[in-house]
């Protein structure tokens, strides 16, 4: 159950606990509205990092002392890290209150600041327990946030909104393979688009090889579960004079076909659908943020596995926008699905693009898992998205296109193949091949490899799917403005 957020004057005399935010060396804030027993802090050890948090005892009930670190360093980031450790302290009690907002510095945006806390304490909240026998949920049902101003209302209204939606996606990432097959994404696509109010349409996959979707037909022929292309839109009531599409891979899960991973490799591998699952997610928030930007949302969705009429190395397939495609390995088969998606959202007449995926092993050894690669066509809609990113608290790291990379993916006998060539700059050559799909459009490419799933409880973050995308999406959906 997610959590209700308040906006309160004062801390309520019912809450069972409440989080109070400490400077480094355990200095409160003005406002703080806390009496806490310094000694015990410093007996225990608490110095006031940031991501810190220790229960003090107090005639008023609980009170936890929440780390963030120095006064001009606190972030919206800190504050949604000092949430989450709120919440992971007072997982048994069933109302809170929390005076995190004192902590935040002049300079920063009182909605933003407390969008990041509602932001924190929700997904600090969540766990994947479907499949548990005795499951051991949160009993965090209400917090009040010590505030005032209808701007930290606001935000408390978004991060709450907005938090529901990297839920979903953490919820369709988190699901085995066979529960969250292409059909069933399309499912929860239409779930979306009848709760939102959003156009939507799946092609099966007659219409698929109808349309000219080869990268998506050739990926699915390995498979018995039959891939779907999904489209959502949200149209601005008013109207929309700017128009962005999201395109995200949908890989509901990759042994890698013929080319196929080793048993270890395929273990997490039902997290290759991260990308369409942030697509999903942002459009399920996108409608009630309201921004007055039209909203084309595309994903390509199969299996990729290795079955008797699966791919074979050295086999050439035709993309919607008619390049031929030789494919190599057949473990690189995002990026053709990804080749018709984009070719449609170009199709689209769209004034931008964003595209999400877990594309390569690469992006992981050159930014580790906590940081996704960031590759485009436009410096301007580059530095938009890394922007937005960054309001987001989600960490991106721009990466080139080298035109001289261009070269290793030239074909024999098609017009480009799937793979570079050798064992480096994977990532780059990857982002290169898209390039291919989006002819003059501004576009921005997330690798999402590493970030899309955390391996420990840390944070705002579970074992599992992170929901990855999802902030900066809507963030770079909402600030939108046309490249130029």
């Amino acid at each position: 159950m997610p959590i209700t957020f308040t906006l309160a004057d004062e801390v309520p005399a019912d809450a069972g606990a409440v989080g109070t935010p400490v400077f480094a060396g355990r200095v409160l804030p003005a406002g703080a509205g806390a009496d806490l027993d310094l000694a015990f802090l410093a007996e225990r050890g608490f110095e006031g990092k940031p991501g810190e948090a220790v229960a003090v005892p107090s005639g008023r009930g609980t009170w936890i002392a929440l780390g963030v670190g120095e006064p001009d360093k606190v972030t919206a980031e800190t504050l949604r890290r000092a949430a989450a450790a709120f919440v992971r302290t007072a997982w048994r009690d069933r109302s809170a209150a929390t005076t995190l907002l004192a902590a935040a510095p002049a300079g920063l945006d009182l909605s933003l600041a407390a969008q990041a806390i509602a932001e924190g304490a929700s997904l600090a909240a969540y766990r994947f327990s479907r499949y548990k026998g005795s499951p051991k949920p949160s009993k965090l049902e209400s917090m009040a946030v010590v505030g005032a101003g209808e701007p930290a209302r606001h935000g408390l209204d978004r991060g709450a909104r907005v938090a529901e939606a990297v839920v979903l996606a953490r919820d369709i990432v988190n699901e085995p393979a066979r529960a969250m097959t292409p059909r069933k994404l399309a499912d929860v696509a239409a779930e979306v688009a009848d709760a939102e109010g959003l156009t939507l349409t799946v092609l099966d996959e007659t219409a698929i090889v109808a349309e000219g979707l080869g990268g998506l037909a050739g990926v699915a022929l390995g498979s018995d579960e039959p891939a779907r292309l999904i489209e959502l839109v949200y149209d601005p009531a008013a109207g929309a004079d700017a128009s962005i599409a999201l395109v995200g891979k949908g890989i509901t899960f990759d042994s890698g076909g013929l080319s196929i991973k080793t048993a270890e490799g395929m273990e997490t591998m039902k997290t290759d659908k991260s990308g369409a699952a942030a697509v999903l997610a942002a459009m399920s928030v996108i409608a009630a943020l309201a921004p007055p930007v039209r909203v084309v949302a595309i994903v390509p969705a199969t299996e990729n596995m290795p079955g008797g009429a699966a791919l074979k190395p050295g086999d050439v397939l035709t993309a919607r926008n008619g390049k031929t495609i030789e494919v190599l390995n057949t473990d690189a088969e995002g990026r053709l699905v990804l080749a018709d998606g984009l070719s449609l959202a170009v199709e689209a007449g769209v004034d931008a693009i964003i595209d999400l995926a877990t594309l390569t092993g690469a992006c992981v050894v050159a930014l580790g898992r906590k940081v996704a690669g960031l590759m485009g066509n436009h410096a301007g809609w580059i530095d938009q998205v890394s922007q937005a990113a960054a309001r987001a608290g989600e960490d991106v790291w721009p990466l080139p296109l080298p035109e001289d990379y261009r070269k290793q993916i030239d074909s024999e006998v098609a017009d480009i193949k799937n793979i570079g060539g050798g064992r480096h700059a994977g990532a780059l050559t990857a982002g290169l091949f898209l390039r291919e799909f989006v002819g003059d459009v501004p576009w921005v490419h997330l690798d999402i490899a590493g970030p899309a799933r955390s391996e420990e409880d840390e944070g705002y973050f579970q074992k599992g799917g992170t929901g990855f995308g999802v902030r900066t999406v809507v963030e770079a959906v909402m600030s939108f403005r046309k490249p130029v």
